[in-house]
């Protein structure tokens, strides 16, 4: 492994370029109307992968879109790593507030990022750090460096909560059978102090629709005689969290694990600022659940957060209307131990409670997925630690993450293997949001560091 650095510098701007041409195929999986490039980029990933060195590549059909599936078996006796990573992206909206066109992809140094940083729709979340991975096997293929067989899993659904991925799986547990399950699509704490994802929030997200009169109303003639659905969801948003933030929903932290207080302890020896943290932001204090700092409230709690809310008349200029519906969409993030599916049938049973009989509620669940926590003592976990010590210089901190990775969960109940998560990104990196960025430090760093976790696997495995 000693000549990849020098193999990542000389093929850079190849590699950057390859990456750029992908950023620029449109694979929101969310919008029917992009479909067609939904399909591009998958046919361009397996495309990628074959010229990469694997043996065997597929569109596997699902009842959606395809999984992208490769395979390069070394030797049968040999540990094998299994990567996953999706191709689809978030929406782009709203598309006015990016500083460059989403798919028209741009480097541009930050102050974060002085060497430079791709913008475009997909650059972290999750195109650039699941190319990491080809350009890794690639180098691997091209100099014989293959320590044990790979197989790669790449989905177009994550975005949308990996609808086909839990059948494809359950179909396919002996094609995907493996030693350990490697992930980029998380990140680390900074360019200078890299972090391993050792926990992760599950999810519950649902739509919800009040309804009042059977039609939109004058505010003169019947303002103050008839329930306005948009005050009345805007109440019962607001009595889901009390005084103290905390969710109001009965039964909804029965399964919350209490983390102990050395827990806690070793939680807070991770480098924060909370000054550069409101800075970046732009905001003059944080908010959150008493009793808990920042890094507890957006990793080891549970959440409860409002993603949209419409209703009436939104246009230009006045419509004096009372609307005849509203609407909101509400996730929760949630913590191991707590079941998406328990939690969700708990809001709807308090929301539809809270509704007062003047307005009729519907809760509409959408998609979820558990919580997980990784074990730091795994071989898997010491491989990772392994390789970001070699490549960054410096020992690696484990962090719980706030964000949601459904289909871990899935991975561990079906494939009955333990997952690594090799996040390069940064919070910073604007991902779901508009100028979602990417450092050329950090993708040229995963390319560079993903071998040796191969390296020391296969070491480690053998021992």
């Amino acid at each position: 492994m000693e000549n990849i650095k020098q193999y990542v510098q000389e093929n850079k701007e190849r590699f950057l370029n390859e990456l750029i041409d992908l950023l620029k195929i449109p694979s929101v999986s969310a919008d029917s109307a992009y479909a067609h490039d939904v399909m591009t980029t998958a046919e361009e990933v397996k495309r990628r992968l074959e010229e990469a060195g694997c043996g065997t590549v597929e569109l596997c059909e699902t009842p959606g879109y395809p999984i992208v599936y490769g395979e390069k078996i070394v030797d049968k006796d040999l540990p094998t790593v299994l990567v996953y990573g999706h191709y689809d992206v978030q929406p782009p909206d709203p598309v006015d507030l990016w500083t460059s066109p989403p798919f028209e992809p741009v480097i541009k140094a930050t102050e974060i990022h002085p060497e430079g940083a791709i913008f475009a729709r997909g650059a972290c979340d999750d195109k650039g750090q699941m190319y990491m991975h080809v350009k890794a096997f690639e180098y691997m293929m091209k100099n014989n460096t293959l320590p044990c067989n790979v197989k790669f899993m790449i989905e177009g659904e994550e975005e949308v909560g990996s609808k086909s991925l839990g059948w494809f799986v359950e179909q396919n547990q002996e094609k995907l059978a493996n030693d350990v399950i490697l992930i980029s699509d998380t990140g680390m704490i900074s360019n200078t102090q890299p972090s391993i994802t050792t926990g992760l929030r599950g999810l519950s997200y649902v739509e919800v629709e009040v309804t009042g009169p059977n039609r939109d109303l004058h505010s003169g003639l019947y303002g103050g005689a008839v329930a306005n659905p948009i005050n009345i969801l805007a109440k019962m948003i607001a009595s889901l969290h009390d005084e103290n933030n905390h969710i109001t929903i009965p039964g909804f932290y029965d399964k919350v694990e209490e983390l102990s207080a050395e827990e806690r302890a070793e939680m807070a020896k991770a480098p924060f600022s909370l000054e550069n943290y409101k800075r970046a932001l732009a905001i003059e204090d944080v908010y959150g659940e008493t009793g808990y700092v920042t890094n507890e409230r957006n990793s080891i709690r549970p959440t409860l957060d409002v993603n949209g809310i419409w209703g009436g008349y939104t246009g230009e200029g006045a419509k004096t209307v009372i609307p005849s519906k509203a609407y909101a969409k509400i996730s929760m993030r949630l913590v191991p131990n707590q079941d998406w599916e328990e939690i969700t049938e708990l809001f709807t049973k308090h929301f539809e409670s809270i509704a007062p009989k003047a307005v009729k509620v519907k809760v509409t669940p959408h998609h979820g997925g558990q919580g997980y926590v990784t074990p730091i003592d795994s071989i898997g976990y010491q491989a990772a630690s392994k390789a970001y010590t070699d490549s960054f210089g410096i020992v690696p901190i484990p962090v719980r993450s706030g964000g949601s990775i459904p289909i871990v969960a899935l991975f561990e109940k079906e494939l009955k293997s333990k997952t690594i998560m090799m996040g390069f990104g940064l919070d910073s990196d604007a991902i779901h949001s508009p100028n979602e960025h990417f450092g050329v430090f950090n993708y040229l760093k995963g390319i560079e560091t993903i071998p040796l976790f191969y390296k020391y696997f296969a070491e480690l495995s053998t021992k």
